[in-house]
């Protein structure tokens, strides 16, 4: 009897040990979201008040996209990793269909010259943020069913191309090069972690830089955001008007930040205060701690998810290894391009900060690359729990 009840305690302590998700995820995500929420009710309240009368509108409707993130979410994290690999090339056919939605008169939203958002009544929704995901499912899927020829040029690296060219043509019809710069590298990084040839990679990857060169140079807006960035002093009230605020909003900041609350930066001069330069205003506030905070906490992100990726790759799930690289990729290097265009390190591109920024469709898609993550590492860990137990 006393035998019994020993084994049956120790079966429930086995089962509540595997029931629980990774903490180190979980509370980084917590952290990042947390810090995006107050941030995005900080940078957002003049801009509110001004448009909606009420300080709290674009706080409140971050809040929801959070709810909804948070959704999906716990949805996808009690998925099992096989549906994805099954699913990824039907996600990115799905994702390849909205891009030509948003690109048909009455049902894209044009703003500011750009046509990148659905209407679906309550919100607008962004697809090349879906498409991002997509395709580190599909890719995942891909670099495992042609494993045995991607050290092979046209069967391994001119067919992935391809996909990702009729992306990029869409993404430019929008027009979108931020988006397609991210897809791009992500991919780039995927297929040399999965080890197709260094020539091949090579040529792959200067076909790429030259191809974003000719469109920049082809494009006058784009050129005008390369001359602002090279000396954004030289035409500070144009070409260089978002960078100088900016920095200018760093240089207030110093080490501790000028308080929460209390940037004026945000007060109509420097554009895009929630979305795209949140960082700035976080600096701003909270100096350079703050700033240092979050890359710790996207650093440790990252990092985590290779280590997750490496432990699905010492037991046999290579799917799983390529999802969580591709993630990792994916996450660590738009907040890489959007930090660098906040501190003048790159020209301006249109991306937000994942899981701080204001942007529905970004949170929710960052919330869901989260959620794979966290079903990875569990399906991994309680698949191997046996085996550590009887060791």
């Amino acid at each position: 009897m006393i035998a019994a009840t020993h084994s049956n305690h120790q079966a429930r302590a086995a089962g509540s040990e595997q029931a629980r998700w990774d903490p180190v995820l979980l509370f980084t995500f917590t952290a990042l979201v947390s810090i995006g929420m107050l941030m995005v009710y900080s940078a957002s309240l003049p801009v509110a008040i001004q448009t909606t009368g009420n300080g709290f509108s674009i706080a409140f409707r971050h809040l929801i996209h959070l709810a909804i993130g948070l959704s999906l979410m716990f949805f996808v994290m009690h998925t099992r990793v096989r549906y994805w690999q099954v699913m990824g090339p039907y996600l990115l056919l799905g994702g390849i269909a909205l891009l030509i939605l948003v690109l048909i008169p009455g049902f894209g939203v044009h703003v500011n010259g750009s046509s990148r958002w659905l209407n679906l009544g309550l919100f607008n929704v962004q697809p090349s943020e879906f498409v991002k995901l997509f395709v580190v499912i599909y890719m995942s899927g891909y670099l495992v069913r042609r494993k045995d020829r991607l050290r092979e040029f046209v069967p391994g690296i001119v067919m992935i191309s391809l996909v990702v060219a009729i992306i990029g043509v869409l993404l430019l019809q929008e027009p979108d090069l931020g988006s397609l710069a991210v897809i791009s590298v992500t991919v780039l990084a995927m297929m040399f972690l999965a080890g197709v040839r260094f020539l091949h990679f090579i040529m792959i990857m200067a076909t790429g830089i030259g191809g974003m060169v000719i469109l920049t140079m082809v494009a006058p807006y784009r050129m005008n955001r390369i001359a602002g960035f090279i000396d954004p002093w030289a035409d500070p009230f144009n070409t260089g008007f978002q960078l100088v605020q900016a920095l200018i909003a760093f240089g207030r900041g110093e080490w501790f930040g000028v308080g929460l609350g209390a940037s004026i930066q945000k007060l109509s001069y420097l554009p895009a205060a929630h979305t795209d330069f949140l960082l700035a205003i976080l600096a701003e506030e909270l100096g350079l701690l703050g700033v240092l905070t979050v890359i710790i906490l996207f650093a440790i992100l990252v990092f985590r998810a290779m280590k997750i990726a490496q432990l699905a790759e010492f037991a046999g799930q290579i799917f799983a290894a390529r999802l969580c690289q591709g993630i990792a990729i994916l996450l660590g290097v738009q907040a890489l391009i959007n930090m660098g265009v906040n501190m003048g390190l790159l020209p301006t591109k249109g991306l937000t900060l994942p899981l701080l920024s204001a942007g529905g469709s970004s949170l929710i898609v960052s919330s869901i690359s989260v959620g794979l993550l966290l079903l990875v590492e569990r399906e991994i860990r309680t698949k191997s729990w046996p085996q550590k137990k009887s060791a």
